[in-house]
């Protein structure tokens, strides 16, 4: 067997692409939910869901959060900053006034304190929630607005608010610094932008 074919069959099948990538929420699908959890007086789901919006964080940072990360004693921050675990790179988020309140909310009736877990265990506050049982929280708010769960997962709220901004503005260097991915080229994949993409843009220039 030649070096070509032998460089070929060890060659990973899915390098350098997103297989099974799950489908951000709409704008539609993120009030469904927010307003499902807002009546059903969920606060501690409301407050993760918001966050997670909002943060655009993997699930590993998410459940990892504390309080402190967030929030300046009683006062929740517009803006915050974490390390992140995967790349071990600093990115930093924005807290919509929504976010902050039922964050503050969700804080007062939990009781947490400063070093707690912002969503601790519910059998030992000092570990925080897996992210096994976040994507269980996260499966059960898509099936309460009638989406196939099979068609989402976590990921899903890490790329809603980009793939939103994208829409709007185009501004690739804007997503991945939200994103806090080192390179432009993973910030494209992460959006599958394609060629259509591209001619959209450029037919919206005339010369």
């Amino acid at each position: 067997m030649d070096s070509v074919t032998t460089t070929s069959m060890n060659k990973p099948w899915n390098k350098g692409k997103l297989v099974g990538q799950k489908k951000p929420l709409k704008l539609k699908d993120i009030w469904a939910i927010r307003i499902r959890l807002e009546i059903a007086n969920h606060c501690r789901d409301l407050a993760m869901f918001n966050l997670a919006i909002d943060s655009k964080l993997r699930a590993c940072d998410l459940v990892n959060l504390r309080v402190r990360d967030i929030a300046h004693g009683s006062e929740i921050q517009s803006r915050a900053m974490i390390l992140q675990q995967k790349t071990q790179t600093p990115v930093r988020f924005e807290l919509m006034k929504h976010t902050r309140e039922s964050l503050a909310n969700w804080i007062l009736v939990a009781g947490c304190g400063t070093g707690d877990f912002l969503f601790p265990n519910r059998m030992n506050k000092n570990q925080h929630i897996t992210t096994r049982q976040y994507a269980r929280i996260v499966k059960r708010w898509i099936n309460s607005i009638g989406l196939d769960a099979s068609s989402y997962a976590t990921h899903s709220l890490r790329r809603s608010k980009p793939a939103l901004i994208y829409k709007r503005t185009k501004n690739l260097r804007a997503i991945q610094l939200l994103l806090g991915h080192t390179k432009l080229e993973s910030t494209v994949r992460y959006l599958g932008i394609d060629v259509d993409d591209a001619l959209e843009l450029a037919e919206q220039t005339e010369i």
